[in-house]
């Protein structure tokens, strides 16, 4: 069996969980992306998902659906879902070992 595209953390699966909920209507799960942004050239999207198109990947977790754009696929290979608290931010962490390099502020990252 070949490894997932992306593996999810334990906390990660817990904000996914509470997002969920708190949506105030039914969800399949949520859909991670990317799209061309920031100085880097890449940035990772996360938006809830109503309906698994014809060529999403889905990775599946705890209860938790994760589609993947198969645009997105070949960038997210290997790459691991955190979800980080700190005392100035919170928010949803990729460590993707695609990555060549990220920005200053780490908005975006190359491949």
């Amino acid at each position: 069996m070949a490894a997932p595209i992306l593996s999810i953390t334990e906390a990660a699966i817990g904000r996914i969980h509470e997002l969920l909920d708190k949506r105030g209507k039914p969800s399949l799960g949520i859909k991670i992306g990317v799209r061309t942004r920031g100085c880097s050239g890449l940035s990772y999207t996360v938006e809830y998902a109503d309906e698994i198109s014809k060529f999403d990947e889905l990775v599946e977790k705890d209860g938790v659906k994760i589609l993947i754009d198969p645009k997105a696929v070949m960038f997210l290979l290997g790459t691991e879902m955190d979800f980080v608290e700190e005392k100035f931010k919170s928010g949803f962490t990729f460590r993707n070992p695609n990555e060549k390099g990220r920005c200053g502020c780490g908005e975006s990252f190359h491949v």
